[in-house]
């Protein structure tokens, strides 16, 4: 699974970070970013939830 930000949409709530830090991080700007290039298997299910919680809807999720 691979997982990108659209930083366009991204307004900062941090609830992926809150969600799954082993993926995500808040950069300088106040945006979340994908700290991993293949989500490991054990957090897939924690970045599934990010996407779902996601207020701007932001998070998408390649599988």
């Amino acid at each position: 699974m691979k997982v990108k930000v659209d930083k366009e949409l991204c307004t900062g709530d941090s609830i992926c970070v809150d969600l799954c830090p082993e993926v995500f991080e808040m950069n300088d700007d106040d945006q979340a970013e994908v700290i991993v290039d293949v989500v490991p298997e054990e957090f897939e299910d924690a970045v599934r939830e990010a996407a779902e919680s996601c207020p701007e809807g932001c998070i998408y999720i390649e599988e």
